[in-house]
């Protein structure tokens, strides 16, 4: 029995997130499906973790067992003459047994794309998100350093969402000019929750449009209250950039 590991890039726009469910289609039942068109085998696919619906990734990673003796760049290089172009494999390799895409990881780095200009991009619509007021960055770049550290981040969770402890540790965030246009948010944490870098994305807005300042945004995140001013941004300007082990 061999370990597979594989990296995987992705449009989200026309999926049902990450894991496999009945109301649609999912990234890892499209590239499951594929899997055993080419190896004959019922594969089942393990994620690094979760994206929800229409979120993006350039570095996805998961793992599997397989008896096919086909070479891992031959898997490769099946599985995309088969999926669908909005889901690419990077990479294939053979990885030890005890490799888990999931259990593994040490930490996992996402970005966020805002449009920040006064008309909005018929090709990045379902990429970034479409502010056109006037953000200042300085401001959100003071809120975003609260994010830092270990945090009970239950204001920046999914409302019933069932989790052992919404305590996380983030490692390092930042907010940069991408281009002219585009505003860029990382973020890398050791864990995420359901719709924390969401939520924590759109009330950093919220402070670049000055509703709220850097000290209310702190106490939000202290408090573990979803005020007014905490906002999800919408899931097509996520992406899942990397997972490290």
């Amino acid at each position: 029995m061999r370990n597979i590991k594989i990296i995987i890039e992705y449009e989200g726009t026309n999926y049902f997130g990450w894991q496999k469910q009945p109301k649609g289609p999912t990234i890892q039942e499209t590239i499951e499906n594929a899997l055993e068109n080419i190896t004959g085998e019922k594969i089942f696919l393990s994620g690094s973790g979760r994206t929800d619906s229409g979120v993006h990734a350039r570095g996805q990673i998961a793992s599997f067992n397989t008896e096919s003796k086909i070479k891992a760049a031959k898997l490769q290089m099946g599985l995309n003459s088969i999926l669908p172009r909005d889901i690419t494999i990077i990479d294939a390799q053979d990885v030890d047994k005890d490799f888990h895409a999931q259990f593994s990881a040490k930490s996992k780095l996402y970005t966020y794309n805002i449009l920040n200009r006064t008309h909005p991009s018929a090709l990045l619509r379902k990429r970034s998100w479409y502010v056109p007021q006037q953000l200042d960055i300085d401001q959100m770049k003071k809120a975003a350093e609260f994010l830092v550290g270990e945090h009970d981040f239950k204001a920046f969770a999914q409302s019933g969402a069932e989790v052992k402890t919404t305590i996380r540790t983030v490692l390092s965030v930042g907010i940069e000019q991408a281009d002219k246009d585009i505003l860029e948010f990382n973020i890398e944490a050791t864990g995420f929750l359901k719709r924390m870098v969401r939520l924590a994305v759109g009330t950093l807005v919220q402070v670049g449009k000055g509703r709220i300042t850097p000290l209310d945004f702190s106490e939000i995140l202290d408090s573990g209250e979803k005020t007014k001013f905490v906002y999800a941004a919408p899931a097509h300007g996520l992406y899942l950039e990397e997972v490290r082990y």
